[in-house]
């Protein structure tokens, strides 16, 4: 099960809370998806963080991915990663992984999304439907009306990414999207869980 609110942890944006941490609270708060994301940093180190987050996710039987690391899900027993356009290729990954891994895809265009599609993606991450501040220098922003042709043309689940708010929940399942995946609205904040738990509301809400 792919899952619709997908949170990703993060030690680059915030260095108050350990991938662990955010993975625990996000979980609390209704997250049925939690994908770790770590660019930099010893090997060691992150097959550690990873490996901690990959304990919780199975203790709470929530869907565990890792962003970019066929590696490193296979070495915890990751659910499946998420790969991103320029990352390890997604054919290469499922014959790695085998059948049952989940591998997601970013797309920021709809011929990005179909082609992912046809190498075997299991949903597609689109974006950046709303500006954010998480990547240097971000695709130009789809809005409500790239992530409906997307969604209009898939028959995968396509999750809405950047620039998630709860308040933006609403129009991107009303989009056709079968849920979000964010990052620095829930990492960032004061209160992660309760940010969680407000957005999982807004999806009980509005999700088909």
């Amino acid at each position: 099960m792919i899952g619709r609110l997908h949170i990703l942890t993060d030690f680059h944006f915030q260095q108050r809370l350990s991938h662990a941490e955010i993975a625990r609270f996000a979980i609390e708060g209704g997250a049925d998806a939690i994908q770790f994301r770590q660019k930099t940093g010893n090997v060691r180190h992150i097959l550690r963080e990873a490996g901690r987050v990959a304990t919780i996710c199975r203790e709470s039987e929530v869907l565990f991915l890792v962003n970019d690391g066929v590696s490193i899900a296979q070495a915890v027993g990751a659910g499946g990663v998420h790969l991103g356009l320029d990352d390890f290729p997604i054919v290469d990954a499922r014959t790695i992984l085998g059948p049952d891994p989940v591998i997601g895809a970013t797309a920021t265009t709809l011929e990005q999304a179909l082609r992912a599609q046809d190498l075997g993606a299991d949903y597609i991450g689109f974006g950046p439907v709303f500006s954010t501040g998480s990547k240097s220098s971000p695709a130009s922003i789809k809005g409500i009306s790239g992530l409906t042709e997307v969604c209009c043309h898939l028959t995968i689940p396509v999750l809405a990414i950047a620039g998630i708010t709860p308040e933006r929940v609403r129009p991107v399942l009303e989009a056709g999207a079968h849920g979000v995946a964010i990052m620095t609205s829930v990492t960032v904040s004061e209160d992660p869980r309760a940010v969680t738990a407000s957005i999982r509301e807004e999806i009980e809400k509005y999700a088909p």
